[in-house]
């Protein structure tokens, strides 16, 4: 009988550790792998849409025409340039967010449908 108390305390011992060890897995290791991934594939979009060197240049102007119209010129396009840019960037952003929340909700909501039939 002895043996058998500590056979279900090893079991349940391992249980724990096994259910702690996906937690950190799923939720911690997870996270920093997707986030480093979702930045690394933002910095790619970066080098087509070139965010930073167009704010760099913001108040440059366009192709080197140094009339009025060249800058002003070059001020709008740069301008809508960021601006749709950097929608672009949001909506990427919020897309990568929500799909980490479905991530983060995935063991939860397979969990209860299991429970709950």
């Amino acid at each position: 009988m002895r043996g058998m108390h500590f056979a279900l305390g090893y079991l349940a011992g391992r249980l724990f550790y096994r259910v702690v060890d996906f937690m950190r897995h799923w939720y911690v290791k997870s996270a920093k792998i997707y986030w480093n991934s979702v930045i690394n594939q933002l910095a790619e979009i970066d080098y087509t849409l070139a965010w930073r060197v167009t704010l760099r240049h913001l108040f440059l102007p366009l192709y080197g025409d140094y009339s009025t119209i060249g800058y002003v010129l070059g001020f709008l396009f740069r301008v809508g340039r960021l601006t749709l840019s950097s929608v672009l960037y949001l909506a990427l952003f919020a897309l990568a967010a929500a799909l980490y929340v479905g991530w983060l909700l995935a063991p939860p909501f397979i969990l209860l449908r299991i429970v709950l039939g």
